[in-house]
């Protein structure tokens, strides 16, 4: 049945009657040059079906092989979260038909996961810090993709045919999945947005994935229910399926609120189903009535050896892990000497590293964080393009920033700078050099068009020479507007005011 927003309650009278009790699960596509369990390539954009071999296409016969970097990431992963890593650990079939799954099973890990019982502090806008805990992280093979055409919304209802494209097939997955998340209340789907971005930050931060939600590179699995306030018993869950942006997660958590209550308000019954989430409306239907885990007819998978990590592997990868995000997040904040709302402003935009690296490369932090959360927010919001995926490097923005500081730029100028890298004109150096944008600062230059100036507004001269210094602003407007901005209006001013005979003082 499908729910429309005309038949949901409203979001404070769902909490003032029900607890909603959330169990998110991210799949993390991991970053290996080859797939889970074979030798194929894992890069996209390949010829459909051109990156498949016997092995990921279930072939009689073929073997499969686990790839050591997959082991290897699943284990920083886990150890992120704070979890017990298994000295001891199988991979398992997952039973189902899905067209796009080649060999009829997923190769997955069911009672035996690799990383178990962990943790993942979060922090919500107000600073508030959110412990979520995590049951499991586990490793899995991705399944091919199903291209339906024919139809006007590209699923599978009013298509005409399908098409398979199992380039997709075997590549590697780490599952996460957390506990249920209680006592989160109203703040629920904004817990479920913040876990989110913060379990991205960390994957990105360990290099195991770049977690690209608008690639599929992460996705996640938003399971709700509902229960009356003072019951101990979880009601019935839905789960909606392969969420792709932090936005779409709060708000298909906040829907199946709304949509549960309204169902449990009437009389009805949760079903437990999966369900679609739909961007253009931020509702969900109903997708497939859920499996329970025996539908899936789990048994350990015959042709590969359990994984058995030493604990001096396991110990040597913790040595190696880089510092957390939040922990991060906390030492930049008291270096840079912001506010909490600043450092989420800057995670937001996906900006700390841009910051970071231009502050290695040279630049202060309070010009590294001017220029990134400043005219390069703004471009990057006006061409709709991601800030890292700019074309300028961070080097190149700390020499617009050390250029500023040596006085042959101001900001005006340092702003068309900018726009001239961005637009593939060069460095920073050579477009200034094209572009003629140096800031004057010769004091023959600059006297010429101060007289030209005062001699053209005698009325704002006059006042001056009366003591109305503060009216000088308007001779050194005068002189940016005849000079391109292109004037030192510092020096400037020193010069109007010496001409007309005036002490500042």
């Amino acid at each position: 049945m499908t729910t429309t927003t005309d038949e949901l309650v409203s979001y404070d009278d769902a909490l003032a009657t029900y607890d909603p009790v959330m169990g998110l699960e991210v799949h993390v596509e991991l970053g290996t040059k080859t797939k889970m369990f074979c030798g194929c390539s894992t890069e996209l954009g390949g010829e459909p079906n051109s990156q498949t071999c016997p092995t990921c296409l279930g072939m009689p016969g073929a073997l499969p092989v686990v790839n050591a970097i997959g082991i290897e990431s699943a284990i920083k992963i886990g150890l992120a979260l704070h979890c017990e890593i298994a000295e001891w650990c199988r991979f398992a079939r997952k039973n189902y038909f899905y067209p796009d799954m080649p060999k009829n099973f997923q190769t997955s890990q069911y009672d035996e996961p690799i990383a178990f019982n962990g943790y993942l502090d979060v922090q919500l806008e107000d600073g508030e810090t959110f412990r979520v805990e995590i049951e499991r992280a586990h490793m899995e093979e991705d399944t091919g993709k199903s291209l339906h055409v024919g139809g006007a919304t590209g699923r599978i209802h009013g298509a005409s045919h399908s098409l398979l494209d199992y380039n997709r097939a075997g590549i590697p997955l780490i599952e996460i999945v957390t506990k249920p998340i209680e006592g989160a209340g109203e703040r629920a789907p904004e817990v479920a947005k913040a876990y989110v971005a913060e379990l991205r930050e960390l994957i990105k931060a360990l290099g195991v994935s770049e977690a690209r939600m608008d690639q599929g590179q992460m996705r996640c699995d938003v399971n709700l229910s509902l229960r009356p306030h003072g019951r101990e018993k979880f009601g019935t869950r839905s789960e909606t399926k392969n969420v792709n942006s932090l936005r779409s997660v709060e708000r298909a958590a906040r829907f199946e609120i709304q949509r549960h209550a309204a169902v449990l308000n009437s009389g009805g019954t949760i079903i437990q189903e999966t369900r679609h989430f739909h961007e253009d409306t931020g509702s969900t239907t109903s997708g497939r009535v859920k499996e329970e885990a025996e539908d899936y007819r789990y048994f350990p998978e015959p042709d590969l050896v359990p994984v058995a990590p030493s604990r001096e592997w396991v110990e040597e990868i913790r040595a190696g892990l880089p510092e957390l995000p939040l922990t991060r997040r906390n030492r930049l904040l008291a270096e840079w000497g912001v506010t909490a709302t600043d450092m989420q402003s800057m995670l937001n935009a996906g900006a700390i590293d841009l910051i970071v690296s231009t502050i290695d490369a040279g630049a202060d932090a309070a010009s590294a964080r001017k220029w990134w959360m400043g005219e390069l927010a703004r471009s990057a919001n006006e061409s709709g393009t991601p800030l890292d995926a700019l074309a300028i490097t961070s080097e190149q923005v700390a020499r617009v920033a050390a250029l500023v500081t040596s006085g042959d730029l101001n900001d005006k100028l340092a702003r068309q700078v900018i726009e001239g890298v961005l637009a593939g004109e060069g460095t920073p150096d050579e477009v200034v050099e094209k572009r003629g944008l140096k800031v004057v600062s010769d004091d023959g230059a600059l006297n010429t068009a101060v007289q030209e100036a005062i001699a053209g507004n005698p009325g704002i001269a006059d006042k001056i020479r009366g003591g109305k210094v503060a009216a000088v602003g308007a001779l050194v407007g005068a002189v940016m507007k005849a000079t391109r901005g292109q004037a030192d209006a510092a020096r400037v001013k020193e010069l109007i005011l010496e001409q007309l005979g005036v002490s500042e003082g």
